[in-house]
């Protein structure tokens, strides 16, 4: 009887261990979790600069749609190509002290400015405005019915805009005691109003009275210094909705 152990059918020699294979190794807990943080953190920063980004209703301009301290989504990716459209709200920078400073101090609290610099806060600083007229667009005010038009087409704003009081959709410069004209819009600018139209800072406000000479406002706002589009009132949860473009500047000719 043989005394070398040798391999039968029913045990076969086991393989050998090859040679530089090791067991694959984990991070610790601690470091896959600040590495998973580290990656959020630079998806929020980069979802914040290209496509969408929080902030709130700084006053009650734009009411009766949209209230004071409202949260809303806004997006960017509208305006990659093309600049903002007629009938469309935007969020863009102050043009320059057009906020009053309450308005444009933003959020106070540490944690609240930290997630608001990644687009998880509504941050300040900011304005909400309806465009009503883009490039080349000819605004006056008013009709017999107190109708704003842009380039001769009268505008059926009961939908969307407020009065607050005022007979007409223009007040702020004339309180409806006169007409007014904005334009041509200049190039790469638009011309903005909130919908509560006898309580707003907006274009209307910032404009030269009818026949000054020597004024020298500005009532345009840069569209490089608009931020993106409304689209989403995200709170009060009760009042969410998705923002659409008003059906009446669908009837608006483009500027002649």
């Amino acid at each position: 009887m043989s005394t070398t152990d040798e391999p039968t059918a029913d045990a076969p020699a086991s393989e050998p261990a090859k040679p530089g294979k090791k067991d694959k190794k984990h991070l610790p807990v601690w470091q896959e979790t600040i590495l998973l943080l580290g990656i959020a953190l630079v998806l929020a920063i980069v979802i914040k600069a290209l496509f969408v980004q929080a902030f709130y209703i700084p006053s009650e301009s734009m009411e009766p749609g949209l209230v004071k301290n409202d949260r809303i989504l806004v997006e960017k990716p509208s305006y990659w190509f093309d600049g903002p459209e007629r009938g469309d709200i935007v969020v863009f920078k102050d043009p320059g002290d057009w906020l009053s400073g309450e308005e444009a101090a933003g959020p106070t609290g540490v944690v609240a400015k930290t997630l608001s610099k990644v687009g998880l806060y509504p941050s300040g600083g900011h304005l909400v405005k309806r465009v009503i007229g883009v490039e080349g667009d000819v605004i006056k005010c008013c009709d017999d019915q107190g109708r704003i038009s842009v380039n001769g087409q009268p505008l059926n704003e009961k939908e969307y805009a407020r009065l607050g009081g005022a007979t007409c959709y223009g007040p702020m410069v004339t309180n409806c005691n006169g007409n007014w004209e904005a334009g041509p819009v200049p190039k790469g600018q638009i011309f903005v109003m909130g919908d509560n139209r006898n309580n707003s800072a907006d274009s209307s406000f910032h404009m030269c009275q009818p026949k000054a000479t020597d004024c020298t406002k500005n009532p345009y706002v840069d569209v490089d210094d608009v931020v993106g589009k409304v689209f989403v009132l995200l709170w009060p949860s009760d009042r969410f909705k998705v923002i659409h473009r008003p059906d009446t500047f669908a009837d608006v000719p483009d500027a002649g």
